[in-house]
């Protein structure tokens, strides 16, 4: 692995380019045990999704598992990763890549300590290193084990303007011995940004990962936020989310203008067989360059509503999947979803 990269770097915006998504197969010995059929087709109506438009790594300790649920998807739109895996979020363990000013790709591997400490992650934070071991990823693996950074938490809008939010990057256990300010500037400095659009408040009840950016707001194309909103006064949420709207609403591209916020519906809640609120956010999308694949819950109303509005956003056709088998373990779409550019991959 190398840490060398002279050249002004950038992070991509998630929908500038094709390559390959990486997801982590659910199997018995993770949280998803008690569900694993369930799950297991939503994973699978996940990869159909995909596959129309790029290629789709699979990771697994038992890779004859998906390679049986997947027989009709042809052969070279699918690659399987015999790897020990903790669980299924690859956004948050995979590699972020950055372009240099020549337009080479750099993996990074950043530490994935489990949203804090919260839960095992031993396997899923060497998988990027078990892929470059066994030249899956054949360019070289810049080394960031001294940073924790989970790709949820991190957005970019490709071109220069990263956003984030204070209660994740804050929390206990990520980078607790650094400030606000010094973690900034780890972000601009690793990542290759200009400005750090830092939102203050914003939650979704339920929510593991301390408020994900990707949960909440999302960059889309020409200085646009998609973002998610609460019009119901009684909500849990509504005081959070309305002093977020505000924030955006502050907030100012690198040529000091406005961004154009559009905002996506809440969806009704929807409860754990405990009484739990779960995380349900149309927020929790894929970008591909061509497509986007949305996360829908079964509200036709809201989840029509939603898919309208984010093809508008980014111009092109929208794919809808049944992720309320995801949301029982406080995840969505985008949170099992990790793209990964053809150019640094073996495939």
């Amino acid at each position: 692995m190398t840490n060398n990269i002279k050249l002004p770097v950038r992070l991509p915006a998630e929908w500038e380019y094709s390559g390959a998504i990486l997801l982590s197969w659910p199997h018995a010995k993770t949280d998803w045990a008690y569900m694993l059929d369930e799950v297991q087709t939503c994973f699978i109506k996940i990869v159909e999704a995909i596959s129309t438009y790029q290629k789709v790594i699979i990771a697994a300790p038992d890779i004859e598992i998906p390679q049986k649920q997947l027989t009709h998807i042809a052969k070279d739109k699918i690659f399987y990763f015999k790897t020990p895996t903790n669980d299924t979020w690859a956004r948050d363990f995979g590699p972020i890549t950055i372009q240099d000013a020549n337009g080479t790709f750099h993996p990074l591997d950043f530490r994935f300590n489990g949203w804090g400490l919260k839960f095992p992650s031993c396997f899923d934070n060497c998988i990027n290193r078990n892929a470059a071991a066994c030249r899956l990823i054949y360019s070289p693996l810049i080394d960031n084990q001294d940073f924790v950074l989970e790709g949820g938490g991190i957005e970019s809008d490709g071109n220069g303007s990263l956003m984030t939010t204070a209660y994740c990057q804050l929390s206990p256990n990520r980078n607790s011995h650094l400030t606000a300010s010094e973690i900034k500037s780890q972000l601009i400095n690793r990542l290759g940004g200009k400005q750090v659009l830092w939102l203050e408040y914003g939650y979704l009840a339920g929510d593991d990962t301390d408020s994900h950016i990707d949960t909440l707001a999302r960059f889309a194309p020409d200085n646009t936020i998609v973002y998610v909103g609460c019009d119901n006064p009684d909500d849990e949420h509504f005081d959070e989310l309305m002093a977020m709207k505000n924030e955006l609403c502050r907030m100012r591209t690198l040529d000091h203008k406005p961004y154009n916020l559009i905002e996506l519906p809440l969806p009704d809640p929807i409860y754990d067989d405990d009484g739990q609120r779960l995380p349900a956010t149309y927020a929790n999308f894929l970008a591909l360059p061509q497509a986007v694949i949305m996360p829908v819950y079964n509200q036709p109303q809201k989840d029509r509503l939603a898919s309208m509005i984010i093809s508008v956003a980014y111009n092109r056709p929208v794919i809808e999947v049944d992720c309320r088998a995801l949301i029982k373990q406080h995840g969505s779409l985008h949170c099992v979803t990790m793209q990964i550019p053809q150019s640094v991959l073996s495939i």
